[in-house]
């Protein structure tokens, strides 16, 4: 059967993060992480004001010992966005960082015990904070893989999504059982097809919001691609509530990749969409350093506004007239369009001028 539209966004509990609510039908939240040792407060606070800006709405850090979350504190009296705790084997420093004002705490149940997570839970319960069970391929306890760890390298996806599955489950069904249900879920691989089965396996099974993401995804621009190419089939086919996109990099460039990719799927329209021709031999200016113009002043720019930068006479006019604003490139200027329609033409050494000046005159309309 062809594929034809999104799939209607899977039915999820809500769960609140802060004044954030994941799941229950709301938009998909943007989250980003700090790359900065915690403990040196001025720039985790920086680097936390700076992911608020580029459009997270949660940002999780990094709390491997006491003196994170010592820092935490007086973190949280300053940093106005939710924030996520990433806790790893020790319990009691999740139980810490809740006292110390933290929002969501993520465990990994491959590296914590079962009475270490349900202290948390017991102490998250008593403090309204919700958890996300984080399942990583690299972290999961040899038990739920068939074959040694020695031979991990050759274990076939299927096998590894499902080991994912039922460690996931196995904690889901531990929290449950002490009638905590403020849970979110992830299940994430540096593969994407593992991280993509496992989802769709495990959003059948469960009521919770998942959180999507590809871990150790690479440096950019193949990390950006592998995360697209992963959260793309997971959220068209309706699987998805939040999401966080993992570079080897600028935490930055993670946010703004995240909301690309919700951005090309129709999940947000709150940004300008940039299309532009990739040149060939009929091109008879500079379009490159046009669209380098143009990229870089509208970014920042809030309007559900398509701008096209075409640069000949073939596909140009077409994919201009389809745009909100657009020009299609001849030899010695282009033609201008406005909702579909010729507006006037403009001289080559003006292009960029142009249009940025149409893109301002737009959103003064649209106001």
């Amino acid at each position: 059967m062809p594929w034809t539209t999104p799939k209607e966004r899977r039915k999820t509990r809500s769960v609140k993060v802060g004044k954030v609510i994941i799941g229950g039908g709301s938009p998909v939240v943007v989250q980003g992480m700090t790359k900065t040792p915690t403990e040196n407060i001025s720039a985790t606070l920086r680097q936390i004001m700076e992911l608020e800006e580029a459009g997270a709405r949660i940002v999780r850090i990094a709390l491997p010992n006491m003196r994170a979350v010592k820092a935490l504190s007086k973190i949280r009296k300053k940093a106005k966005i939710a924030l996520a705790g990433d806790i790893h084997f020790h319990s009691q420093l999740a139980i810490a960082a809740i006292r110390a004002g933290i929002d969501k705490i993520r465990i990994n149940p491959g590296n914590m015990t079962e009475e270490g997570i349900l202290q948390v839970a017991e102490e998250a319960k008593g403090s309204g904070i919700p958890l996300r069970i984080g399942v990583n391929s690299g972290s999961l306890k040899e038990g739920f893989l068939s074959k040694p760890t020695k031979d991990r390298r050759t274990n076939p996806i299927q096998e590894v999504a499902q080991a994912m599955v039922r460690s996931a489950l196995k904690t889901v069904r531990l929290l449950e059982e002490e009638s905590f249900r403020d849970i979110i879920v992830s299940l994430k691989s540096p593969r994407v097809l593992t991280t993509v089965y496992s989802c769709q396996l495990i959003s059948q099974k469960i009521p919770y919001p998942l959180h999507l993401g590809i871990t150790a995804a690479g440096p950019a621009p193949q990390g950006i691609i592998r995360s697209a190419a992963g959260l793309a089939i997971l959220l068209a086919g309706g699987i998805g509530d939040t999401i966080r996109i993992s570079l080897t990099g600028d935490p930055i460039q993670e946010v703004k990749t995240a909301h690309e990719i919700l951005q090309s799927l129709d999940f947000i329209k709150d940004r300008v969409t940039l299309i532009s021709c990739p040149t060939c031999g009929r091109c008879k200016i500079d379009l490159v350093s046009v669209v380098s113009e143009v990229a870089s002043r509208i970014e920042e720019v809030k309007l559900p506004l398509t701008v096209a930068v075409m640069g000949c006479e073939v596909n140009g006019p077409g994919e201009a007239r389809e745009a909100d604003i657009g020009i299609a490139c001849g030899k010695k200027g282009a033609l201008l369009f406005k909702k579909g329609k010729v507006s006037g033409k403009i001289d080559k050494r003006d292009l960029a001028g142009v249009l940025l000046r149409e893109v301002t005159k737009w959103g003064q309309e649209e106001s």
